[in-house]
């Protein structure tokens, strides 16, 4: 159990080194520092795996081997989550506790979609959640994760924006950064217009969006910007070393893995220099001074260690940190509570997180 250049044109693992130059009950555990995986490597959950089963069914190419205009077409674990609720029995309309709007925002060029999510019929000024997204800053849209911000809307009783953002290779890096900073600014503004209190204001993001989450908070307080109360970073991108031991681990994973991480740098990257910058590579930021933070982490996920060793960084700058590491599950499994236990219960950890740190309820 994991605990706690060449070319742009390679994809496999030494790539990134390159770049750098250098239905079960839900079960938890507190993330620590990386260490040896245990001789068994683990094992997804049965109802995780019926996830990745699915999502192998619906016959998706790997996506490291495609263009990217390709690989936007494949078949998401959003939609494997779909076909599994189908094939259950379940119903796959949307949950009529929370309300929907799509709206657009100015970004760092031009306008961008966002959605915003609202409690049905909740009263009084609300908290309000900036999410955003994953998909390595090439592929995925507000669509496909959809799921995470609509339960955090109902779960912590908040409105949540998730925001659309250029994405590469269209526009290499920092364009998705530069948009998730102005976006930030966009709800301050506008959070008293959606019946928000914008006093409390949070940031939550997944994989490169949990990245990028980072990243606004530490805009904010660099430039002076309202503070936001917390981040909530799932399994976010943190560490541009290839060389961890997660990313050795799970090199195959699905429905994320390590060739699939150098494919996004690949395409996000205009130079093999800018893998270092402080914004991709966070374990190198300067991390004091940010609000508390939670960490959410999938065992059986080649950014495992990318999320431990940030907290790790956070804890050594002096702040606030919660880790949780879900046993059993895979990367994006965040917004799967339909249909998986440890997904559900990581949802209601950050929502309870964010209810805490806008002095709701006791974290």
């Amino acid at each position: 159990m994991v605990r706690s250049s060449a070319a742009f044109a390679m994809l496999g693992a030494a790539s990134i080194l390159a770049l750098t130059g250098a239905g079960c009950a839900p079960k938890t555990t507190e993330a620590v520092p990386a260490t040896p995986l245990a001789a068994a490597a683990p094992t997804a959950d049965a109802d995780m795996q019926a996830v990745l089963d699915q999502l192998a069914a619906l016959g998706g190419k790997p996506i490291e081997t495609l263009e990217p205009a390709e690989a936007r077409k494949q078949p998401t674990p959003a939609d494997a989550v779909k076909a599994l609720m189908i094939k259950q029995g379940m119903s796959t309309a949307a949950d009529p506790a929370v309300t929907t709007k799509d709206v657009t925002y100015p970004a760092g060029a031009g306008l961008q979609k966002a959605r915003v999510y609202r409690p049905t019929g909740a009263k009084g000024p609300l908290p309000v959640v900036l999410y955003i997204h994953g998909g390595g800053w090439v592929i995925a849209d507000i669509d496909v994760y959809d799921a995470g911000p609509r339960a955090l809307a109902k779960l912590a009783n908040a409105i949540v924006v998730s925001i659309e953002y250029r994405h590469a290779p269209e526009a290499k890096f920092p364009a998705a950064h530069d948009d998730a900073n102005a976006a930030y600014q966009w709800v301050v503004a506008n959070a008293a217009k959606w019946g928000g209190d914008p006093k409390k204001l949070a940031i939550v993001g997944e994989s490169a969006g949990g990245n990028m989450a980072m990243t606004v908070a530490m805009t904010a307080r660099d430039k002076g910007w309202p503070k936001p109360l917390a981040v909530v970073a799932v399994y976010p991108v943190a560490d541009t070393s290839m060389e961890t031991a997660s990313k050795k681990a799970f090199t195959a994973a699905k429905p994320l893995n390590t060739p699939m991480l150098a494919w996004f740098f690949k395409h996000t990257l205009t130079s093999s220099d800018q893998a270092s910058d402080s914004r991709l590579n966070l374990v190198s930021a300067k991390l004091d001074g940010l609000p508390p933070t939670t960490i959410i982490l999938a065992e059986i996920d080649p950014l495992h260690d990318d999320g431990a060793h940030l907290a790790d960084r956070l804890k050594a700058a002096g702040v606030t940190v919660d880790v949780k590491e879900y046993a059993g599950v895979t990367h994006e499994f965040f917004g799967m509570g339909s249909v998986v236990a440890d997904a559900k219960a990581a949802e209601t950890y950050a929502a309870d997180k964010l209810k805490a740190a806008f002095g709701l309820s006791p974290a």
